[in-house]
């Protein structure tokens, strides 16, 4: 079969892919849940297949547009004489007039209202706990950053192209001489994507500027890591049309990497970016970046429902 138009055959195929997976993607964290519930069973108890609850929807529903926040529960109680007022007097506290009227307290941000819910500990240096009104969120670190740089990235190319910064000593890096070659000739190409770099002589590149999003990066495996790219590929498609692939090999050194100690602050930062990030629930290469569990099947694991 041929077509009159293939181009436009091949553009409809595409578009309709793209649709589908822009769709439905995101969700594949809580079929791995489900799964991963599914392995667990109390010592000494019979094994019976787990049967996911229709428990109320979590991140995978707030992507995909049907997601609304819970209303916000009641104060939490308070310990015994924290609320009481002092026995004593202090000296220079009078009362309040009769006619006082407190101003106005802003609304107070609780970040377990979120779909990500608050960050509780980070296990391994690799898995961020975050609880949720209703359950719990084990989130990949290095997976979860590494699809927000490359959302980041293509969104600067977008715009124009990604921001560069200039390493303060050039790095050489020491290739094949056919890498070398292969590399220096997309140099242009490179530069659009944030990565300077010129010919060194036979066998060598030299690197003047990397993307400023991806930080500091380890310039040598970065370098070897497109030769490779470059050398089982087409090279004579343009990077432009395989901006997927060269955006994920940036985007996989740039970011953030499993052994790494993250603070509270930013573990909440890297769950609140995720929630305003596009395909978020999945890296790169198609992998999970959080699994969703429930309250009440967790509750069930125990025998408390």
């Amino acid at each position: 079969m041929r077509f009159r138009d293939p181009g436009l055959v091949r553009g409809l195929m595409i578009g309709a892919l793209r649709h589908g997976l822009a769709a439905a993607g995101h969700q594949a964290s809580t079929t791995v849940a489900g799964a991963a519930l599914g392995s667990f069973r109390p010592e000494g108890a019979p094994s019976i297949p787990y049967r996911p609850t229709n428990s109320a929807p979590g991140f995978s529903a707030w992507r995909a547009g049907g997601w609304t926040p819970a209303p916000p529960r009641g104060p939490p109680p308070s310990l015994p004489g924290l609320q009481a007022l002092s026995a004593r007097v202090e000296p220079g506290l009078e009362e309040p007039a009769a006619d006082y009227q407190p101003a106005p307290t802003a609304e107070v941000f609780d970040p377990l209202d979120q779909p990500l819910g608050a960050a509780r500990a980070q296990l391994h240096e690799t898995y961020i706990l975050a609880q949720t009104r209703d359950g719990f969120v084990i989130v990949d670190q290095h997976a979860a950053h590494e699809r927000l740089v490359y959302e980041q990235m293509k969104d600067q190319i977008a715009a124009g192209g990604v921001a560069r910064q200039a390493l303060l000593i050039p790095e050489v890096v020491s290739l094949d001489p056919a890498e070398a070659e292969r590399v220096a000739a997309r140099a242009g190409e490179l530069a659009e994507l944030g990565l300077v770099i010129e010919s060194f002589g036979p066998g060598a590149v030299l690197v003047r500027e990397t993307p400023a999003l991806l930080g500091e990066v380890e310039v040598q495996g970065l370098i070897k890591d497109i030769a490779d790219d470059l050398a089982e590929n087409d090279q004579a498609l343009a990077l432009k049309e395989r901006l997927g692939e060269v955006c994920g090999t940036l985007a996989c050194r740039g970011s953030v990497r499993a052994g790494r100690r993250l603070t509270a602050a930013e573990m909440n930062a890297l769950l609140r970016r995720m929630e305003a990030t596009p395909h978020s629930g999945q890296c790169n290469h198609g992998r999970p970046t959080y699994v969703e569990l429930k309250l009440n099947d967790i509750e069930k694991l125990f025998g408390r429902r």
